[in-house]
């Protein structure tokens, strides 16, 4: 007993440590309005036993199919939810963020201490991206996919069979499974870069590349092995291919660098490349690719962050390791501790898990939910609504279209976050949210008689002046409106 706990050293309690605290940044109420139509969904699978079915939520697109590709996991979320509620999703999500953070820790190089500076970093950078959706385990598969193409880069370990069920899992969980397709395309690129031009020091053998093809040719088509059949390879096209996204999807466009959660992103950047252009290694197109490549897409979307945080904190390991080894600025690691500071250590570890503990105790408090849920969700509104005399059908902002369809399902919703379900029809809400020509008539065209929306909109503002609507409930972040005037029956 003694001697095993002579192996808890100050870098084995710095690692523990490390990924108590991810644990507790990743633990948060959850303020993803997406959360709960995946909810809905996963309900309605398991009253109805049906992954896909015709649309029974919205009044929009009733009785549409809605090809969800995550619908498994909208499945387990709602049994998670059925059984644990907030607390099981909440430490749901924090152990998918701590799992692929420790797949990343595996995969960097060099001393303890470098690594968690940039794990923590790394940490900072994805967390705009963790919350309880299925692309929780795109940024998991991601970092999984990318021990296994480094460990046979540069240990030379073949796990490639792995990426078999790996993409097949993944497709079955989420549309981001073509980032797996797209890791593994600039790896064997970069690799035959090196080949030929000789730059790495230890360009990967051409069997390995062939095997790598060869393997992912074979899980391609694994990939319809799915709820959806053979409609699962057109979900991520049909995705980037709506325009609707960028135009007006907040986590669909570049990243607001005036705000903090963006600093992560920079600070990792600036650092990535400057330890890649002061190293002394050879030149590597691998990790040029996969580098310049996420950090595209990371600029393009904010929802890539996450993904130029996987591909970054490795390579940037690789470097600083280099030029802290060069100066010999390197801290030894030890097997063994003496008693006291084993002791210590334990003591350390045990209050901070503690600490954690309490912490998600708090968080996970009625008083701290109700708080997060009404700082962005309109809570008091939905209870508001079985009080109203309501006529005709609902429009709702965007945003809250889920929470609508989980907390208040006898009122079928006008829109909510399933984009790959409404695509073009964007456009013909945001023309009524923001007030702009023609939106009386579109209300009218949709036999709107009463509306949820944020009391700051645009809609909100001119419905205030419409003699034909009044409002019927307000607080300072939602609004009810109904018409004053019935709709007719024609």
């Amino acid at each position: 007993m003694v001697r095993r706990l002579n192996r808890l050293t100050t870098e084995r309690s710095a690692m523990i440590i490390l990924f108590l605290l991810i644990f507790a940044m990743a633990s948060r109420v959850s303020v993803d309005t997406d959360l709960w139509w995946h909810l809905r969904s996963g309900q309605t699978s398991a009253e109805t036993g049906q992954l896909i079915y015709p649309d029974p939520f919205s009044h929009t697109f009733t009785d549409v199919v809605h090809w969800n590709h995550s619908a498994l996991v909208d499945l387990l979320l709602y049994a998670i939810w059925r059984h644990a509620g907030f607390t099981g999703i909440t430490v749901a999500t924090a152990i998918a963020a701590v799992a692929g953070m420790s797949f990343l820790f595996i995969t960097c190089r060099g001393s303890a201490y470098p690594r968690a500076f940039l794990i923590v970093l790394g940490a900072a950078t994805a967390a705009v991206f963790w919350s309880p959706r299925p692309q929780m385990l795109s940024f998991l598969f991601a970092s999984v996919l990318l021990w296994i193409l480094r460990d046979l880069k540069y240990n030379r370990r073949d796990r490639l069979l792995w990426i078999l069920p790996l993409q097949m899992i993944w497709c079955n969980a989420h549309g981001g499974f073509i980032i797996g397709y797209l890791l593994i395309g600039a790896f064997v690129f970069g690799e035959v870069l090196n080949s030929k031009f000789a730059a790495s020091g230890s360009p990967l053998p051409p069997q390995h590349i062939r095997k790598l093809l060869l393997l992912s040719a074979a899980s391609i088509p694994l990939l319809a092995l799915n709820p959806l059949g053979g409609r699962a390879y057109a979900v991520p096209f049909n995705t980037i291919s709506m325009p609707e996204l960028g135009r007006y999807i907040q986590e669909w466009q570049s990243p607001d660098f005036g705000q903090t959660r963006a600093w992560g992103f920079v600070i990792l950047l600036a650092l990535v490349l400057a330890t890649m252009c002061c190293g002394k290694r050879n030149l590597d197109f691998t990790e040029w690719l996969l580098v310049c490549g996420s950090a595209a897409m990371g600029l393009l979307a904010a929802r890539n962050l996450a993904l130029f945080a996987i591909v970054a904190v490795p390579v940037a390991s690789d470097h600083l390791d280099d030029i802290l080894q060069s100066r010999g600025w390197v801290i030894p690691f030890r097997d063994f501790e003496s008693p006291i500071r084993a002791v210590i250590n334990l003591c350390l570890i045990i209050l901070v898990s503690v600490a954690v503990g309490a912490r998600l105790r708090y968080l996970l408090s009625a008083d701290s939910i109700n708080a997060g849920l009404k700082s962005t969700l309109p809570v008091d509104a939905v209870e508001q609504l079985d009080s109203l005399e309501l006529q005709g059908n609902m429009f709702n902002s965007y945003n809250w279209g889920g929470y609508l369809m989980f907390h208040a399902p006898q009122y079928p919703v006008f829109i909510d976050g399933r984009s790959d379900l409404y695509r073009s029809f964007l456009d013909e809400y945001y023309r009524i949210a923001t007030a702009r020509d023609g939106w009386r008539q579109a209300l009218d065209r949709w036999r709107i008689g009463f509306a949820v929306i944020e009391t700051n909109s645009g809609l909100a503002e001119a419905l205030a002046s419409d003699q034909t609507w009044i409002t019927a409930y307000q607080d300072p972040l939602a609004s009810i409106f109904l018409r004053r005037i019935p709709l007719s029956n024609g």
